[in-house]
């Protein structure tokens, strides 16, 4: 294992940290500390807790434009960006302190008189989490407030490429009176990390949000000690316009949906189907939207797309907009590039491809970029097909004023988060999950806690 890792901000190549990288001992001991807290702090109040949560909150609100210049020095997101993500951050330990109030039991009528039968909930113990580098800030509070909310313990890994912001975020919870080893980080590389997690006996929940295959691996190795598991991977969003739609409305909304974090989101639009009548309208007003982005380094005022995070994925969506443009594919805005190998920085101008067809890669693969692909349907029935026809089901947004043809989609569309008519739909009061191979539970919502909580039953007999 590494002892350091350095920290750079992708916009401009510069190292701003170097932090220290936990040893395997280190993180031994810091599990081992996490289990043993979980015997006092699951004795805790559903209220001591809440209010925890929220002090913790409040903190991050009163260190909102700290927490913002951060992330965006080491994530690379325009600052309005992540201004809002700070906010964003808090509103899931608000939302998750009132939740903690809400773990109710019942009592079930018992087939006797001299019996009681009664169900109780509490946490499942240590949980370990890891969180990717797109959301550095707000990934962490959508698992770590429904983990302390239910009484658990938490450890978190966060990215590489984002450790700061997860530094300064659990400096913040000590500070709201959170016990130390109630709420620790380790740092380190995800692959000498994620197996201390998965075969540690202390961690009875792993909790992910990445990539599809990393979260199989991780589901294969809690397997051994049948750890609880909560998986928010993948996601290949379709972003349906109909005949009937605003169009105007849609492209602001596919805007908003695509190029936010300059289209590095997991729930981003990524394949836009527009109905054959209205597909020439929508593509030129888009591009044309898409043309005025500013890009640049997302510290300077008035950017609208910052870089991408490395050469990994600068290099995926280049062959991406390549393999489009070679099988026929027409760049109707973007298509261009600015980078430096040798200083590390790397920028993708908002791209939107026209007369995209199914083969193209673009149209098979997640693009974790700012590229737009279009391509035309003729009906419902065929968007649906389009739709559904990958292994992905995180996201899906549709764009109709039809109340019967929404409901349709609604139905139909096999994805767990449904935008219609809008095309960002997430919220800490709502569940937040994908279907088939984009994950496993939700996270958000009153759904949010459920998969920190164990059942418990008790018979009484002899009354």
């Amino acid at each position: 294992m590494s002892n350091t890792i350095d920290v750079r901000n992708p916009a401009t190549g510069e190292l701003i940290a170097t932090i220290p990288a936990d040893s395997q001992e280190s993180i031994n001991a810091k599990l081992k500390a996490g289990y043993e807290a979980f015997k006092t702090f699951s004795k805790t109040t559903a209220y001591e807790r809440a209010t925890l949560l929220n002090r913790w909150a409040e903190l991050i609100l009163e260190h909102q434009e700290e927490l913002a210049e951060i992330m965006t020095k080491e994530n690379g997101k325009p600052l309005k960006e992540s201004r809002g993500e700070a906010a964003y951050t808090a509103s899931y330990l608000t939302w998750f302190a009132e939740e903690a109030k809400r773990l109710y039991g019942r009592t079930i009528p018992a087939n006797s008189t001299n019996k009681r039968l009664l169900v109780t909930r509490q946490g499942v113990g240590l949980v370990a989490a890891i969180t990717p580098w797109n959301f550095p800030a707000a990934m962490m509070t959508r698992k770590a407030g429904p983990a302390l909310a239910a009484g658990c313990t938490f450890i978190v890994k966060p990215a590489e490429d984002t450790p700061l912001t997860m530094i300064r975020l659990l400096e913040l919870a000590h500070e709201a009176g959170i016990p130390k080893d109630v709420i620790q980080i380790v740092n380190g590389r995800g692959a000498d990390v994620g197996p201390l997690f998965t075969n540690s006996p202390y961690v009875r929940k792993i909790t992910f949000t990445g990539s599809t295959p990393v979260g199989k691996q991780l589901i294969k190795e809690s397997a051994d000690t049948v750890k609880h598991v909560s998986m928010e991977l993948g996601g290949h969003a379709p972003f349906i316009v109909c005949e009937d739609a605003d169009i105007d409305y849609a492209v602001t909304q596919a805007i908003a949906s695509k190029f936010r974090n300059a289209g590095q989101t997991c729930v981003c639009a990524n394949r836009f189907l527009v109905h054959e009548s209205v597909i020439d309208e929508f593509s030129e007003k888009f591009a044309q939207a898409a043309k005025a982005l500013k890009v640049g380094n997302g510290l300077e005022e008035g950017v609208d797309v910052g870089p991408v995070i490395n050469k990994k994925g600068f290099d995926k969506i280049t062959a991406q907009i390549e393999d489009a443009t070679a099988k026929g594919a027409k760049i109707l805005a973007g298509g261009t590039t600015f980078f430096d190998d040798e200083k590390g920085f790397y920028f993708v101008h908002p791209t939107v491809l026209s007369n995209v067809t199914l083969e193209m890669n673009i149209m098979q693969e997640e693009t974790f970029g700012p590229v737009a692909p279009i391509t035309p349907f003729k009906s419902d029935a065929e968007a649906v097909e389009i739709a559904n026809s990958t292994p992905f089901g995180l996201a899906a947004y549709f764009f109709t004023n039809n109340y019967k043809r929404g409901i349709y989609f609604q139905e139909h569309l096999d994805f767990g988060i449904l935008g219609w008519n809008d095309g960002l739909p997430s919220t800490a009061q709502a569940p937040f999950g994908g279907m088939k191979e984009s994950g496993i539970g939700s996270e958000g919502g009153t759904e949010g806690i459920e998969p920190y909580l164990e059942t418990k039953f008790l018979s009484i007999a002899g009354l």
